[in-house]
């Protein structure tokens, strides 16, 4: 069915124009398509033309019109533009989520729980505000859904949903990281041999710990905010210890939150628990030396488990006295990595370790410890303490220094001197490491490059707290941080499917992304919502994030009447 216009010539030579609403029908005896007038509009320059264009809206209200038909459809007029919107990101992460079933899973976990409330919707626009804009969940209710982005379904949102939507995460956690996991290792063909593993923490802008569990719906919740050792140098502030499981893609596989007393190696029992339960097959532990302890090893190996880990170098122990210590050649691995493998003990209870060396960073520790011991000595040249009144303020301040302190040592008459012995035993480790591992499958080569991607869980831990703003935490209730943590984790696994598929930084695909803007503009009777067009490098990288083009329009809608003052 179209708008036909047929033409007739007048005896004086005038051409006079008709419009008639007609429809293609397909004759059977002459076997080709006949037009069929509907109805006779009349002469064209007679017709009511704002009917015309009233019945074109009336039509695409209820029809979506095609992205060629909608501007046009809408009929002439001056054009006025109201207000543009980023569009690109917020389409792309959410191609994403639904692709990743996030969506079904969430949609499924509240059908279970009999609820009608928009925690789907809820959740992803916190997600996505963590990937684009990360401020707080005020911000993304009052600020950022209703007029930095376009995202029709997040305006409908009240900001009890977010909370709520958090508390149902929460609740449904590991179901939820579950089933996102194994649907992004199969659409990533990502490899779950090795599983990285390594925790930081996260202070809290407060000056009290939580000094009692707190409840809720009949779960008990333990206190999380406490005092413990800070790898950001905020000891004098409450915090969490955060564990983080990632793939050798960088695919978070999944996330906990412990008290911020807890140490490192207490917390490798609840993963390896955790992970049990999700028969991932063959898996190989890999952790850093603050997991290693002779508890972590006898635990990862249960149920025939691998670990890589770290192995601690201090001395008098094993590692100084019979692994560093152990006459051996090494052999390349490639470039600035040497290799060495040492066994101690005899039979099945013997440990496999591999010492790893580096050259240029052992020229560059010599170079750092050089510098240090000069500066060390030019202080202690112009140092005048005074015996008699015992230690001055920079005797102390030496003494105590992390940076200097391990090079010095104290007389019995009360003066600093050089500690040549502490010096001669630092360079024993200069550009080494050692890894210990349970797993004789795997080569030397392989232990020494699957460790080095522990570095992996690094670049995960910088672009969750600078990109993805994970701190400052404002929350205090133990679930609902629990819940902020989940969803900057699930933010970052769409920012690393996009990172992986793209081959270039998130930052940089969202600069591309930013492009793609939503337009609302007025035509005559009628309003607009339509995507900008795209241009031609965005196209190529919708394709390689496998992500379908956005649709060209969104709404069109008749411009009330305004009342007159």
């Amino acid at each position: 069915m179209y708008l036909r216009t047929t033409k007739r010539r007048n005896a004086d030579g005038t051409e006079v124009s008709y419009y008639q609403l007609a429809e293609n029908h397909r004759d059977p005896e002459r076997g080709c398509a006949v037009a069929k007038v509907i109805y006779n509009f009349g002469r064209a320059d007679e017709v009511d033309v704002d009917q015309l264009r009233r019945l074109a809206a009336s039509i695409l209200r209820v029809v979506p019109a095609e992205p060629s038909a909608g501007a046009i459809a809408a009929g002439g007029g001056d054009v006025r533009i109201r207000d543009s919107w980023p569009y690109g990101g917020v389409y792309v992460l959410e191609q994403l989520w639904k692709e990743l079933d996030i969506a079904a899973v969430l949609k499924g976990c509240a059908k279970a729980a009999g609820t009608k409330q928009p925690f789907e919707q809820a959740l992803f626009a916190m997600v996505a505000n963590r990937a684009l804009s990360p401020y707080s969940k005020l911000y993304c209710w009052e600020q950022w859904l209703r007029e930095e982005v376009f995202l029709p379904s997040g305006r409908e949102l009240e900001l009890h949903h977010l909370y709520r939507a958090m508390d149902f995460l929460e609740a449904n956690k590991a179901e939820v990281e579950s089933a996102v996991y194994f649907k992004a290792a199969d659409l990533m063909n990502a490899d779950v041999d090795l599983i990285f593993y390594d925790t930081t923490s996260l202070h809290f802008e407060v000056d009290d710990e939580d000094d009692h569990p707190q409840t809720k719906e009949g779960r008990e919740y333990p206190p999380l905010r406490k005092r413990g050792y800070s790898k950001n140098g905020r000891e004098d502030a409450p915090q969490i210890v955060v564990g983080l499981a990632v793939t050798r893609d960088g695919l978070p596989v999944r996330s906990w939150v412990f008290a911020g007393n807890t140490s490192d190696v207490s917390t490798v029992e609840k993963v390896k628990e955790d992970l049990r339960g999700w028969k991932l097959g063959r898996c190989v532990f890999v952790g850093d030396a603050g997991m290693t302890s002779e508890h972590n090893r006898r635990q990862l190996a249960l149920g025939n488990g691998k670990y890589i880990l770290g192995a601690k170098m201090r001395a008098g122990d094993e590692v100084t006295t019979e692994v560093l210590a152990r006459q051996g050649r090494y052999h390349e691995v490639r470039d600035n990595l040497r290799v060495k493998e040492v066994f101690v003990g005899d039979g099945e209870r013997r440990r496999r370790y591999v010492v790893c060396h580096n050259p240029s960073e052992a020229e560059r520790q010599q170079e750092h410890r050089r510098q240090l011991v000069t500066q060390l000595e030019a202080e202690i040249a112009t140092m005048t303490a005074d015996a008699d009144r015992g230690h001055s303020k920079r005797m102390c301040a030496l003494l105590t220094s992390s940076r200097y302190g391990r090079y010095l040592r104290e007389t019995s008459t009360g003066k600093l001197r050089i500690d040549r012995a502490a010096v001669t035993e630092s360079e024993r480790y200069d550009g080494k490491w050692v890894i210990t591992s349970n797993d004789d499958t795997l080569t030397v080569e392989d232990l020494a490059l699957g460790y080095k991607q522990l570095l992996r869980v690094e670049q995960c831990w910088r672009q969750l707290k600078s990109g993805l703003r994970m701190r400052p935490v404002h929350h205090f209730r133990p679930w609902r941080i629990q819940a902020h943590v989940t969803i900057s984790v699930l933010s970052l696994l769409l920012e690393r499917m996009a990172e992986i598929r793209a081959g270039d930084t998130w930052r940089n695909v969202v600069a591309q992304l930013d492009t793609i803007k939503v337009v609302e503009y007025d035509r005559g009777e009628t309003r607009i919502q339509q995507t900008s067009e795209l241009r031609p490098g965005v196209e190529s990288l919708l394709v390689k994030l496998g992500v379908p083009q956005p649709p060209r329009l969104h709404a069109i809608e008749q411009i009330p009447n305004e009342p007159i003052a």
